[in-house]
């Protein structure tokens, strides 16, 4: 049973010159570019649902490092086939979360057409939802200012 919950992850690197690198997926569409998304199931824990949604995605592999962000975003019940007709529900909470992986060799499930490695830059031209634009601009000032220790 899905659960009331989206979450995002971000998985990134961080390459030569302590450069951000980060992972952005196509849509298999080929609508547009997002980070790795998906919703929770029964009674998992947000970071379960985090790990799961990138091994599945992406073979992240589930003991990667993960930082869970403050970003959050509420996105509405209509988007979410398995939600549309619950009633008293409006809003999915969609939690977000940065993993930093070792090798920038991803192996694709069907729900991506490609993905991509750019820089911080590059990813916030491309992504189409603001919300995963603002979990990037925070993963990307925590790990500036240390609060994610990336070493």
């Amino acid at each position: 049973m899905r659960a009331k919950f989206q979450i995002l992850v971000i998985p990134f690197v961080i390459g030569e010159n302590e450069k951000l690198e980060l992972a952005v997926f196509k849509t298999n569409d080929g609508r547009y570019w997002q980070f790795i998304a998906g919703g929770g199931e029964n009674d998992e824990t947000v970071l379960e649902a985090a790990q799961r949604e990138a091994y599945e995605e992406a073979r992240i592999p589930r003991d990667s490092k993960y930082f869970k962000l403050d970003t959050m975003a509420m996105i509405p019940k209509s988007h979410f086939h398995d939600h549309k007709s619950k009633t008293g529900l409006y809003v999915i909470p969609e939690y977000c979360f940065g993993v930093l992986i070792e090798s920038k060799a991803l192996l694709l499930s069907g729900e991506h057409s490609q993905y991509s490695w750019l820089s911080y830059e590059e990813a916030t031209k491309c992504l189409r939802y603001d919300s995963n634009k603002t979990a990037l601009w925070e993963l990307r000032e925590r790990i500036k200012d240390g609060s994610i220790a990336v070493h």
